[in-house]
C-alpha cells in the first residue's frame, strides 16, 4: 500500500478560511490581522480585554529521543482534534519551525499523518516573518555594539568579553567562528566573532517568555552583551537599543492563528531552543490558547527531563501557569531501542529488550507524578509492527506507577485515533492536582542545579569545574543567582552521555560553564559542548524540496 507523504496529505485537505477559524476559537474580527485566507495574527490585547475564564492547560512531553521517533507533535495535534470530536472546546498551542532543520536533517515538523497543521508549507518556511523580526532584532544590537566601541566606547566595553553573537535561521556551520571588522579603520574594529541559529538567540527566549510589550521592552533592556574592561555587565538598556528592538518585534509578538487538518484551531508561535533555552511556544500564544478554549493543549522539546522541566520550573514559574494534566508520548520502537534493540531490527518482537528499556518511560511518569505532583497518562503511538505483547507489557509496568497507557493512532486516522486519549485526558483534568516546581528558586545555582539532577535526570549529584565555579561566583555577585536555571545537555540521556540509554543509574553530571541570559531571567548551566548554530548533513533535506510553475511545493517532509 502507497502511503501520502505529509505534505501530499495536507495538500489534499480543504482548508477553511481563517476567519471562520477564529469565529470557532471566538475570536472577534477586531483582534484578527490575516495574513491571506488561511493565517491571522490575533492582537494580543485580546488577553486584557476578554474576562473569560481561563480553560485547562495541558501538556505534551516524551520518552528520551530516538533515531526512531515518538511522534510528540503529532499526539499533541491529534489529542486536540481527539478532544474536538468527543465535543470539547479546543485550542492547540505550538511552536513554530527553524528553516535550518527544516532545509536539514528533520524536514518540517508541522506534525505527520494526519494530524497535522495547516498551511504546512508556510509554517515551515517563512511564516508570518516572526523569525526574520527576532534575527533582525538581534543583528541590530550586535551592530550598535560594534558601533558603539567604534564611535569611542564611552561604555568602556572590552572586545573580547563581547558575549552577543549574531544570528541567521540557517544551518551555516561556516559561520559558527569568524573574524570580522577587517579591511581598515573605517570598516570597524577587528575582533572575533560568531553566528547562533535564530531559535538559539536570547531574543528567541525573551518573546517566548513575555506576556506584553511592556515586558518585552524590560526584558530586552537585561539583555548582557559584554563586560567592561572592570567586569561590569552592558546591557542592551545601556547601548539604548530597547525601543527599536521593541519596534521590530511589535507585530512578531502577536500569535499566530492556524488551523489542524479537522479544522482545529491553533496557535504557531514561537521556539526556542530545547537544551540552550526553555523549548516552549510563547507565553502569549498559550495564554491565549487558554483565553479562547476549555482546554489548551501545547507541547515542549525533547523528552520530558528537558522540555517538561523548563516548561514547569521556567515557563509555568514565570507566567503563574499551572498545568491540568501531562502526557508522555512514548513507541514501542523507541523504548526498545532504549533496550539496546538497533534500529535495524526494530520490526522484529523483542520482549526482552522492551522490559530493558521501559524504565526511561517508568522515571519520566514518576518524575511528572512525584516531583511535579500532576496527573499523567501515557500515550504509546502504535505502530503496525507493535505485537499485542508488546503493548501489553508497557500497560502492565505503568499500571504498577499507577498510570493509564493509551494507545493512540492519531497519525493515520487524525482526531479518530485521538479520541480514547482525549476521553482519558478529560478525566484527568477533574482530578485535584498538588503542582510543585522541583526546585525553589532561593535556593544558590549549584543547589538548584544538584536538585534537577538528582530528583529529575535520577543522577548522584554534580561536578563544577573551577571554571564553572568561578562564573557561579560572578553571577551571585552580580545578582543573578535566584533566577530558575535552564539545563544545556544532550537530548539523549537522562545523564550528560549521550551513549547512556534507557534510565541510567549511579552517574554525576558535569557543569562545564554557566552563563546568565539576564532577558529570559534564567541561568544557563552548559553541561557539555551545546552546538548553537547546526550544520547541514552529507544529503541536506533542502536538496528535495522544489516548487512548480503553479507555486506548489513538494518535497517538504
Amino acid at each position: 500500500m502507497a502511503y501520502l507523504s505529509d505534505i501530499e496529505i495536507a495538500q489534499s485537505t480543504e482548508m477553511k478560511h481563517i476567519r471562520e477559524i477564529a469565529k470557532v476559537a471566538g475570536v472577534d474580527e477586531k483582534y484578527l490581522e490575516q495574513y491571506g485566507n488561511f493565517k491571522a495574527k490575533v492582537d494580543y490585547a485580546l488577553l486584557n480585554e476578554s474576562d473569560r475564564k481561563d480553560g485547562k492547560l495541558i501538556l505534551v512531553t516524551a520518552i528520551t529521543p530516538t533515531p526512531a521517533g515518538e511522534g510528540k507533535t503529532t499526539t499533541t495535534i491529534g489529542l486536540a482534534d481527539g478532544l474536538k470530536k468527543i465535543g470539547k472546546n479546543v485550542v492547540v498551542a505550538l511552536r513554530e519551525p527553524s528553516l535550518g532543520p527544516v532545509f536539514g536533517v528533520k524536514g518540517g515538523a508541522a506534525g505527520g499523518g494526519y494530524a497535522q497543521v495547516v498551511p504546512m508549507e508556510d509554517i515551515n518556511l517563512h511564516f508570518t516573518g516572526d523569525f526574520h523580526a527576532i534575527g533582525a532584532a538581534n543583528n541590530l544590537l550586535a551592530a550598535m555594539l560594534d558601533n558603539h566601541i567604534y564611535q569611542g566606547n564611552a561604555l568602556n566595553i572590552d572586545p573580547r568579553r563581547i558575549t552577543w553573537k549574531r544570528c541567521v535561521d540557517m544551518n551555516d556551520r561556516q559561520l559558527r567562528f569568524v573574524t570580522d571588522g577587517l579591511g581598515g579603520r573605517v570598516n570597524g574594529v577587528p575582533r572575533e566573532d560568531g553566528y547562533d541559529i535564530t531559535v538559539a538567540s536570547e531574543i528567541m527566549a525573551v518573546f517566548c517568555l513575555a506576556s506584553s510589550i511592556s515586558d518585552l521592552k524590560e526584558r530586552l533592556s537585561r539583555i548582557v552583551v559584554a563586560y567592561t574592561y572592570d567586569e561590569k555587565p552592558v546591557t542592551a538598556g545601556d547601548l539604548k537599543a530597547v525601543g527599536a528592538m521593541a519596534a521590530l518585534l511589535k507585530d512578531a509578538l502577536k500569535p499566530n492563528l492556524v488551523q489542524t487538518l479537522e479544522g482545529t484551531p491553533a496557535f504557531v508561535h514561537g521556539g526556542p531552543f530545547a537544551n540552550i533555552a526553555h523549548g516552549c511556544n510563547s507565553v502569549i500564544a498559550t495564554k491565549m490558547a487558554m483565553k479562547l478554549g476549555d482546554y489548551a493543549v501545547t507541547e515542549a522539546g525533547f523528552g520530558a527531563d528537558l522540555g517538561a522541566e523548563k516548561f514547569l520550573d521556567i515557563k509555568c514559574r514565570m507566567a503563574g501557569l499551572t498545568p491540568s494534566a501531562v502526557v508522555v508520548v512514548a513507541t514501542v520502537r523507541a523504548l526498545k531501542m532504549h533496550g539496546g534493540t538497533p534500529k535495524t531490527e526494530l520490526g522484529a518482537e523483542n520482549l526482552d529488550s522492551l522490559e530493558k528499556g521501559i524504565p526511561n518511560l517508568l522515571r519520566h511518569v514518576s518524575n511528572i507524578k512525584n516531583v511535579y505532583k500532576l496527573p499523567c497518562v501515557v500515550a504509546v503511538n502504535r505502530f503496525p509492527t507493535d505485537t499485542d505483547a508488546e503493548i501489553e507489557l508497557v500497560i502492565e509496568k505503568c499500571k504498577a506507577l499507577g498510570v493509564n497507557v493509551v494507545l493512540s493512532t492519531v497519525w493515520a486516522e487524525g482526531g479518530e485515533g485521538g479520541r480514547a486519549l482525549a476521553e482519558e485526558i478529560v478525566k484527568l483534568c477533574e482530578e485535584p492536582n498538588d503542582f510543585s516546581f522541583s526546585y525553589d528558586s532561593e535556593l544558590s545555582i549549584p543547589e538548584k542545579i544538584e536538585a534537577i539532577v538528582k530528583k529529575v535526570y535520577g543522577g548522584d549529584g554534580i561536578i563544577i569545574t573551577p571554571q564553572a565555579q568561578k562564573q557561579i561566583a560572578q553571577l551571585a555577585s552580580l545578582g543573578y543567582d535566584k533566577m530558575p536555571i535552564c539545563m544545556a545537555k544532550t537530548q539523549y540521556s537522562f545523564s550528560d552521555d549521550a551513549t547512556k540509554l534507557g534510565a541510567p543509574e549511579g552517574f554525576k553530571v558535569t557543569v562545564r560553564n554557566v552563563k546568565v541570559s539576564a532577558g529570559a531571567g534564567f541561568i544557563v548551566a552548559l553541561t557539555g559542548d551545546i552546538m548553537t548554530m547546526p550544520g547541514l548533513p552529507k544529503v541536506p533535506a533542502a536538496e528535495r524540496i522544489d516548487v512548480d510553475d503553479n507555486g506548489r511545493i513538494s518535497g517538504l517532509f
